[in-house]
């Protein structure tokens, strides 16, 4: 039955005369399958343990690592979240996927702390199977451009082994510059333009925009427009921002054309709960379709992953 609800809800099945109240978001109280293309595999330490999440003003249930990944792992299950790009600091994201290898995809990740992977390294790392994907690249908090020199061997890495790559945009908490993590940080290095100098050298690498370039729309819509390559992901805005202000940007990106290259997301970080929060987000959205739900969800990760063979 299951197998029978995804094929309606793909094109070919509008295609084929379905009515679109065909496709629906559950079938027979069953979720349909949801790809989440930016979760991170953190560890609880001093300086994360009692961080409140900025949507509910209350911390985190976890209160160990363990929890932590088995809270969020049981989550993803709820959801029916199949597959998950998840980054964070190496040897917990290789932990979470021990626990899930089915439904956890590594990623490697640039982070406002940690020295910058060593490209060999990297390029053994992808050849093995152990890393499919790079991102998140944190690189606004460092200080840094998307197309800053230093990120150039990284790049032509990707674009070299065919695997995507997830560049943070937008912005960050409030207070970021005055935080000793992040002296360096700059709004304008999150718009989402920066990009456009890699795209140029690197034509076949496959970026997606994290949190969808928000608030960056207009530049945000021309960089979808001019490279077809180009997704965005909606993760952070689908629940940490006001929820007329979150519709009112997706609505944006509908109405430009860009329903078929919108990515569903959940950064929850040490927040388990904010994956169904993330879901809510989307599922809330009365103005889309069945189908554009479908697609943010689903289909459009499968056509950027390249998972259609599976």
């Amino acid at each position: 039955m299951q197998r029978i609800a995804l094929l309606l809800c793909l094109p070919i099945g509008m295609a084929a005369g379905l009515h679109p109240a065909m496709c629906q978001t559950r079938i027979e109280g069953q979720r349909l399958p949801i790809i989440d293309m930016h979760l991170h595999a953190y560890a609880v330490g001093e300086e994360n343990a009692s961080a409140v999440n900025p949507a509910t003003g209350r911390p985190s249930t976890a209160k160990t690592s363990t929890e932590l990944r088995d809270m969020s792992l049981a989550e993803l299950k709820r959801y029916n979240v199949v597959k998950a790009v998840t980054s964070g600091p190496g040897e917990t994201v290789q932990w979470w996927q021990e626990a899930a290898p089915d439904r956890i995809i590594r990623s490697a990740w640039v982070d406002e702390r940690s020295p910058l992977p060593d490209v060999a390294q990297l390029r053994a790392d992808i050849q093995a199977g152990r890393v499919h994907a790079l991102g998140e690249l944190i690189l606004q908090l460092r200080g840094m451009s998307p197309n800053d020199p230093r990120m150039e061997p990284y790049f032509a890495l990707a674009e070299e082994m065919d695997i995507p790559v997830g560049i943070h945009t937008g912005l960050g908490p409030s207070g970021t510059p005055y935080d000793p993590c992040c002296p360096n940080f700059r709004v304008t290095l999150g718009n989402p333009v920066l990009v456009e100098e890699v795209l140029i050298r690197h034509p076949r690498l496959r970026i997606y925009l994290m949190h969808g370039g928000w608030p960056y729309l207009q530049e945000t819509k021309a960089i979808l427009s001019v490279y077809p390559q180009v997704y965005a992901d909606l993760a952070t805005i689908n629940w940490i921002i006001p929820r007329e202000e979150f519709h009112g940007y997706l609505l944006e990106l509908i109405h430009a054309g860009f329903g078929k290259r919108l990515l569903f997301g959940s950064d929850q970080t040490v927040w388990p709960e904010a994956i169904g929060m993330a879901v809510e987000g989307i599922e809330s959205a009365a103005f889309l379709t069945e189908e554009e739900k479908r697609d943010v969800f689903y289909n459009n990760a499968v056509r950027f992953l390249r998972l259609d063979g599976e």
